[in-house]
């Protein structure tokens, strides 16, 4: 149980008033006892000498008038009066009938006696079997006028100094106890004065303990107490400032965490997680809070909860690249770093980079050279062989097969200066280096011009280009010749991949903002399995038959970034066996 501190001060009074009273107490007690012990003592000491002067004038013979002398004396001075000779029997006693005198034990031996007879006064205190009480005795040499020696004795029963000291001890103990009362009251009054400085202390003391930095206590006085104040409104500003820093420090930790493209997890020595930024949570798909978790329950990569063991193990750092099967399969770069203090291990960082772009990019950047190569080589071979035929003798020999070689020659010649001409627009297309003359253009008039340009190549197939749904169609913004650039591919696609007597229409609608162009073929269209790819650079459904047909493989890349140039999007819309259409959105003029 706790005492409050106004109750423990008012103790602390009280007990220093009990203490001091009592020794007061005490003190006075003993010193009253015996003053007024030694009082009596001296009063009844002046009495016998009082007595004797009345005895030595009215004795003249001491068996005779000694008796009568004491009952005289001792109604007088209101004590018991001895006269006792010299031998010491004691012939008079204002207590004792004179009859019974001669049965009195002799008084020579008493002590008071034996003081009287060698220093001419004494005194004892002692019980007296007489009278049954005890008694204070004073006694003094005794001369009559006839010349007979004896004592002359009183004494007064104690009964009487009880009582006094009774009376004195209760007037003290009266004293004490409205002592005690008051101090009771002043003790509470300084206590509560003393402690409510101390109270109003613990008070904001609490509301500063609670969070209250900013309570500042009262400096009223400048001992101890308005010491202890200053301190504590010190270290109250302190600690604000403190926590303001540690809060500041807190919200750029939280931002940086936040904004980290990198996931973190932070965990102790066991495994249980206890900090996580959101490019965790993200990256293993995970909706909720997972503090306080053990990393084995929010993933069950085995490779994972291998890597934290190998750290808590070694308690060195380990740079390990994962592959996650979360959906679509990602691969992450993992630096786990053990946290140590003072040579024990008390968890580990772990930091997640996504590198699945960059897995991505690299197989592209391989595809792309494997694609390019391959690509090149065969123009490369085909005119570096008739090459060698022509210049082993073939050009003198037969001319005739020979200007079929040139023309083999030139032909791939061609296509390599095509295939060349593509990967460079395509290069400016990705660096964005190529700009835009943006104005408006009608659509229409633009579509038949393609159509013109490749109206033989249609021709040679019996391929009908039908560019009636684009009349009336709103005017876009765009650079007219890269769109004629688009519509070149889209329709010579169209043209490559529809059989003999085909149709090729070209299509328009009013997407708000923009346009939406469609070209549509009835070819052979395209496989479910290949259309999230068509537009990727030298992919190509039926390899075979775009070589035979002369395609470099780019053309459809080339649109898709031209169009996105233009802030429009691409996309294709096919069913295997019964065409396609592919489609562009351009903004409005």
């Amino acid at each position: 149980m706790r005492f409050r501190i106004q109750w423990k001060l008012m103790a602390s009074y009280l007990v220093l008033v009990l203490f001091i009273g009592g020794v007061f107490f005490g003190y006075l007690s003993y010193t009253l006892d015996r003053h007024l012990a030694e009082e009596i003592r001296e009063n009844l000491a002046s009495e016998t000498r009082l007595a004797r002067l009345i005895a030595q004038r009215h004795i003249g013979d001491m068996q005779r008038d000694a008796p009568r002398t004491a009952s005289l004396i001792s109604d007088e001075i209101r004590a018991r009066v001895t006269i006792i000779l010299a031998d010491g029997r004691v012939v008079g006693d204002s207590e004792v009938p004179p009859d019974q005198l001669g049965t009195l034990e002799n008084h020579l031996q008493r002590p008071e006696v034996q003081a009287a007879l060698r220093s001419g006064s004494g005194s004892s205190v002692r019980y007296s079997a007489t009278i049954g009480t005890p008694m204070l005795y004073t006694a003094v040499p005794l001369r009559t006028a006839a010349g007979e020696g004896g004592i002359m004795r009183l004494a007064l029963p104690l009964t009487s100094l009880e009582k006094a000291k009774a009376s004195i001890r209760t007037l003290l103990a009266a004293s004490l106890l409205i002592g005690l009362a008051i101090a009771l009251v002043l003790s509470y009054i300084l206590s509560r004065v003393t402690s409510r400085s101390l109270r109003t202390i613990t008070t904001l003391a609490t509301q500063i303990g609670s969070g209250e930095f900013s309570r500042r206590i009262p400096v009223t006085t400048r001992d101890e107490v308005g010491e202890l104040a200053r301190v504590m409104n010190e270290m109250s500003a302190r600690i604000e400032r403190h926590m303001e820093q540690i809060s500041a420090e807190k919200t750029r930790l939280d931002t940086i965490l936040r904004g980290m493209g990198e996931g973190l997890m932070v965990s102790d020595a066991r495994g249980q997680i206890t900090l996580v930024n959101p490019a965790f949570l993200e990256l293993f798909a995970l909706s909720e809070n997972v503090e306080g978790r053990h990393i084995i329950e929010i993933t069950r990569h085995p490779a994972l909860h291998d890597a934290f063991r190998s750290v808590v193990a070694s308690g060195s750092e380990r740079l390990e690249e994962l592959t996650l099967g979360l959906g679509d399969e990602r691969h992450v770069l993992t630096h786990w770093v053990p946290l140590t203090e003072e040579g024990t291990l008390q968890g580990v960082v772990a930091v997640f980079h996504d590198i699945t772009d960059i897995k991505k990019l690299e197989k592209i950047r391989r595809d792309f050279v494997a694609n390019v190569s391959h690509e090149l080589r065969t123009p490369v071979t085909v005119i570096k062989g008739y090459a060698e035929a022509l210049i082993a003798g073939t050009l003198e020999s037969d001319p005739a097969r020979a200007r079929r070689f040139i023309e083999i020659i030139y032909s791939h010649s061609d296509r390599l200066a095509a295939l060349i001409g593509d990967l460079l627009t395509l290069s400016q297309l990705e660096s964005r280096m190529l700009r835009l003359e943006l104005t408006g253009v009608n659509l229409e008039r633009l579509a038949r011009h393609v159509a013109g340009l490749l109206e033989q190549k249609a021709a040679a197939k019996g391929i009908t280009i039908d560019c009636a749904p684009l009349a009336g169609a709103p005017t876009v913004l765009a650079d007219p010749g890269r769109l004629e650039q688009v519509l070149i591919n889209l329709l010579d696609n169209a043209i490559k991949y529809s059989p003999p007597g085909g149709a090729i229409s070209l299509l328009v609608s009013d997407e708000g903002a923009m346009v939406k162009v469609g070209v549509k073929d009835t070819g052979i269209g395209i496989p479910p399995t290949d259309l999230a790819r068509i537009f990727e650079r030298f992919y190509r459904v039926d390899a075979a038959r775009s070589r035979e047909e002369g395609g470099t493989g780019l053309g459809l890349s080339i649109v898709k970034h031209i169009v996105q140039l233009h802030g429009g999007s691409v996309g294709v819309e096919s069913v295997h066996g019964k065409g396609s259409t592919f489609w562009f959105t351009l903004k409005k003029a």
